[in-house]
């Protein structure tokens, strides 16, 4: 049986498909390198190059780490041609590749189609598993019903699902195969989000202690909090413009931001000129209140203090970590750099955890 003691922090890098795919793979490349266990894409098909010809490129180009989109969407993407686009990628890097879903956010947001609906993500799930592992799926447009399947199926592939609110946190702990957590590593949201990610698992008579829960949050190496803690002014404002502000008032953030904030394309959290957007923003969100989203919500600080909060993290089951750098257009070298050089090395890595347990064996 594995548990947080035996089985290490998977430690992944957001990195955007923000340049051509093969220079992408050379980010990516480093991460490997320096032994990050992951890479995650986003997917927005006006703001990046598309999602899964950078998968393509970076499963040619390395071996071990893995790849996953967080996230894609099943909105601007038929499910079935998720389930062949994720198909395609597996095969190229087997047992590397999670497909990470999510409601759209900028992908249908910058075209004027609405999120998907947790009913609609529901069904797309179904069909998803259903198509990667091999099985017929009945299909329905209007009076016109055709039932299908896909010709050589992947049916190793995760489905992992991004989640932020009760709905699709519960959905998540019922029918997928992994939750990607949008609450950031507050332990106080974060210990909301678990516990109804549990109630769906157990509405579904599943284990919810065998469910991969990874956690999204932006991360700075730094010595200077407050300078960096300025930048993610945008990403707070965000967090309370769409519904957030509760949560953000559990650690003592207290802000009230407009529905509609002008001058920002082509939304907060992937402002095109961000020092613009952090000015906005500043209209709202203080200094102060920067520093307490940066040191409760984000891992902000020096490399001891981020190695320790993740091996706090780890043990509240939490079993990945996907960090972010503030910036959508520009690739996480510095990030990448940083937690390479200075964290990666100082957290339980599997070698090290399989040593430790076969010594622990030997003493019993």
């Amino acid at each position: 049986m594995t548990t947080p003691e035996t089985t290490p922090l998977r430690v992944g890098v957001r990195v955007p498909p923000c340049d051509r795919a093969d220079r992408v793979v050379e980010t990516v490349r480093r991460a490997e390198r320096l032994g990050f266990d992951d890479v995650w894409f986003p997917d927005s098909q006006l703001l990046w190059r598309d999602v899964f010809t950078t998968l393509t490129a970076a499963a040619l180009g390395t071996e071990r780490i893995g790849l996953g989109t967080a996230v894609t969407n099943l909105a601007t993407r038929h499910p079935a041609v998720v389930a062949s686009a994720s198909r395609s990628v597996a095969e190229l890097a087997p047992g590397r590749f999670t497909l990470g879903l999510g409601v759209g956010n900028s992908s249908v947001g910058p075209i004027g189609l609405r999120q998907t609906t947790s009913a609609a993500m529901r069904e797309g799930l179904g069909m998803l598993r259903a198509l990667l592992d091999g099985r017929e799926w009945e299909f329905s447009v209007s009076e016109n019903t055709v039932r299908s399947r896909l010709r050589d199926p992947r049916p190793e592939v995760p489905l992992h699902l991004a989640a932020s609110g009760p709905k699709n946190l519960r959905l998540a702990g019922e029918v997928a195969d992994g939750v990607i957590l949008l609450s950031g590593v507050s332990p106080r949201t974060l210990q909301g989000a678990t516990a109804r990610v549990r109630e769906g698992a157990e509405a579904a008579g599943r284990n919810a202690g065998t469910i991969p829960l990874t956690v999204s949050a932006y991360c700075a190496v730094t010595d200077d909090i407050e300078a960096e803690a300025r930048r993610i002014k945008p990403i707070c404002a965000s967090i309370a413009q769409n519904g957030g502000a509760p949560f953000l008032a559990l650690a003592g953030i207290d802000v009230q931001v407009p529905a509609t904030i002008g001058g920002v394309y082509p939304d907060l959290v992937h402002a095109e000129d961000w020092d613009a957007a952090v000015d906005i923003c500043s209209a709202w969100i203080s200094d102060e209140a920067a520093v307490r989203f940066a040191e409760e919500f984000c891992l902000f600080g020096t490399a001891e203090h981020i190695t320790e909060r993740l091996r706090a993290l780890h043990t509240t089951g939490v079993t990945g970590v996907f960090l972010q750098h503030v910036g959508s257009y520009d690739p996480p070298t510095d990030l990448i750099e940083a937690v390479g050089t200075l964290v990666l090395p100082a957290l339980p890595r599997t070698t090290e955890l399989s040593r430790t347990t076969e010594a622990k064996a030997e003493h019993r």
